[in-house]
């Protein structure tokens, strides 16, 4: 700065306690570095249409240069990021406005006007270029402005370390200030020169800010000619026939920063009492991250094609694997982005998107069933956290949803096709839930359904164990589990022609009594299993409470403390039930024979032995007496 221009430059001490304020908008406005850069380009391209609607009016405050365009310039060397426009430009007093809004305002005043905007839907301090500037001191440690409003000489200088005081002179020279806007210097922390390379800018700018409607340039160094990474255009913004399926499949891969191709694109314009336009894809393959606990979406909010968060409740979790963006003018740029969350007006957005997205799906279901049944093995799992969350919904999802069957070999079955495909008389859709796929087509409760030809539905997610309690019906018949209650299936004939027999003596009816007696503390009743026709034993859940699988989840997640106790079924056609039936006149090889049935059931369930040390003393004694015998 020369003698002249520290003579005439205006010194102005921050009224406001502006080390607070900064460490309040770091800590509770921003919660990335990264969005300074966001801001700055947004406050580009603001001036960048105030011109084009001042040059309506007066065209020639355009001059010679009518193509608008932001500019990034990075200075390694240097430590530096330019962030300079050919906008509308900022005069001494607009410098002064713009620039000291924070500062005049104060401290108090600012915090009173981020309540007010809690209760005032349109409040817009975000919009407000005083409070999305003052993000750039997250990584400079100083910043100087160069200004020249279109239509005039003059070109004024702002700077200040964002600590106590702002200056504000006329430019040193002219010839180095803009022919028109703004260029905004950042002289960037030691932390911060990340923000001088080339992918760092050029990814945070296509990621947060690659849609404004100003066509951006990036200088990867002082002297190097531009280079344009962004036109200016949204995609989304054009018509679906004005968009190809390569760029959307580019696009795709940039917001949601997987390299497949996308199994579903759903773009569409929403008019009514909420206009918004949102372009959604559902990924080719399983993102890395969709069985995150937290399980939050990735769909990106924009406001006037300027970005908000990534983290907005656009989706519901069930829809976590969907990524994309939302684009609105109906929503307010609000300095707290748990406002945005709260608005009426989002959840209006997130509804409708959600219904046109499980609409796309079921269209993608009836068009073509082997790109469906990808998406499916990817995301079923998934999807089915809506048949327990979403009640609105949940008639649309149980049809949409495949499942590996006793029936299905190794294909899928809807629930149209179980029903159509049901016995006459069968009036519950039947299931079977467990650990895995493999498990459960070897589990003794399948037995008496699979005898009689009757389809179960096998169920190896453990948010089956949920939607079943939760879903009561489809089409007229109740979900059941085969692990729960009587089995029923005396009404069905077997395949084979077979009836069920009661045994051929009252052998087994005495056995099956003493059994009863000797396990009662652990047993809540022992009878005659119709549902088995191979194995001796199984355990099943009383009728009321949860099935077997629903407390095996619950107990491990220390969120069950009395379990109900469970039955014992016993096949009484089974050779093993005869042999034990028939020793009579012994009752302690008898007993030790109940015991060790119970802990066969238990191990055929995928548990282990109540006592692995009685067990094994039981199982001594029976070999010794078999031995001896």
């Amino acid at each position: 700065m020369t003698k002249t221009a520290e003579q005439t430059a205006e010194s102005h001490v921050f009224e406001a306690d502006v080390a607070h304020l900064l460490h309040m908008m770091v800590h509770s406005v921003y919660s990335d570095r990264d969005v300074f850069l966001r801001e700055l380009i947004s406050n580009a391209a603001d001036a960048c249409e105030k011109l084009r609607y001042e040059a309506i009016e007066t065209p020639s405050l355009l001059g010679a240069d009518a193509e608008n365009r932001i500019t990034l310039t990075l200075d390694e060397e240097n430590r530096q990021l330019v962030v300079e426009d050919n906008g509308i430009g900022m005069s001494r007093d607009e410098m002064i406005e713009a620039l000291g809004t924070i500062a005049r305002s104060g401290t108090r005043a600012f915090m009173e006007r981020i309540e007010a905007s809690k209760a005032a839907e349109g409040a817009q301090l975000i919009g407000q270029f005083g409070v999305g500037f003052y993000s750039c001191f997250m990584v400079a440690e100083r910043v100087d402005v160069v200004s020249r409003r279109a239509g005039t000489q003059e070109a004024w200088s702002w700077t200040s370390d964002g600590k106590g005081s702002y200056s504000v002179s006329p430019a040193t020279s002219l010839t180095e200030a803009p022919s028109r806007g703004t260029r905004i210097v950042l002289h960037l922390m030691e932390d911060a020169k990340q923000y001088t390379a080339r992918w760092t800018v050029e990814r945070i700018v296509k990621e947060q800010s690659g849609h404004v409607p100003v066509a951006i340039r990036l200088v990867e160094k002082p002297g190097k000619e531009p280079v344009q990474i962004t036109d200016g255009t949204a995609l989304w913004t054009k018509p679906k026939s004005d968009v190809s399926k390569e760029e959307y499949s580019d696009f795709y891969r940039g917001v949601s920063g997987q390299y497949d191709e996308p199994a579903l694109t759903v773009h569409f314009r929403a008019e009514g009492r909420q206009e918004y336009t949102a372009l959604a894809f559902i990924p080719g393959t399983q993102p890395f991250d969709m069985f995150d606990p937290e399980r939050k979406g990735r769909m990106k909010l924009y406001v006037k094609r300027v970005f908000i968060t990534d983290d907005a409740d656009l989706l519901p979790t069930y829809l976590r694997f969907v990524r994309g963006l939302v684009d609105t003018a109906d929503l307010p740029l609000n300095v707290s982005r748990e406002m945005i969350q709260e608005s009426p007006i989002l959840t209006a957005i997130r509804k409708g998107i959600t219904s046109r997205i499980v609409t796309a799906i079921e269209k993608l279901a009836d068009s073509d069933a082997e790109a469906f049944l990808k998406f499916w093995e990817n995301f079923g799992p998934v999807l089915k956290e809506g048949i327990y969350e979403d009640f609105e919904r949940r008639a649309q999802l149980l049809a949409l949803a495949r499942f590996r069957t006793s029936a299905s070999n190794e294909g899928y079955r809807s629930l149209a096709d179980y029903v159509k495909d049901a016995k006459e008389g069968q009036n519950a859709v039947y299931y079977l839930a467990g650990g895995s796929l493999d498990q459960l087509k070897a589990s003794p409760q399948l037995e008496g359904f699979r005898a009689r030809g009757i389809e179960v539905l096998l169920l190896a997610d453990s948010i089956d164990s949920f939607w079943t309690m939760n879903a009561p019906d489809y089409e007229g018949k109740a979900f059941k589990s085969i692990t729960q209650g009587a089995a029923d299936l005396a009404q069905f004939a077997k395949l084979d022609g077979q009836t069920m027999q009661e045994g051929d003596n009252d052998s087994a009816a005495t056995f099956l009594a003493f059994a009863k007696e000797k396990l009662a503390d652990q047993i809540a009743d022992v009878r005659a299993s119709d549902r088995l026709t191979e194995s001796a034993v199984c355990l099943v859940a009383p009728e009321d409470g949860y099935d077997r699988q629903m407390e095996k989840i619950l107990r491990n997640a220390g969120r069950l403390q009395d379990a109900a106790k469970p039955i014992l079924e016993i096949n009484l056609m089974h050779p093993l039930i005869k042999a034990i039936a028939s020793v009579e006149g012994d009752a302690s090889y008898q007993e030790d024979a109940a015991f060790l049935l119970l802990d066969q059931a238990r191990i055929l369930d995928g548990d282990r032995p109540a006592d692995p040390r009685r067990f094994a003393e039981r199982l001594g004694r029976v070999f010794q007496r078999s031995v001896q015998s």
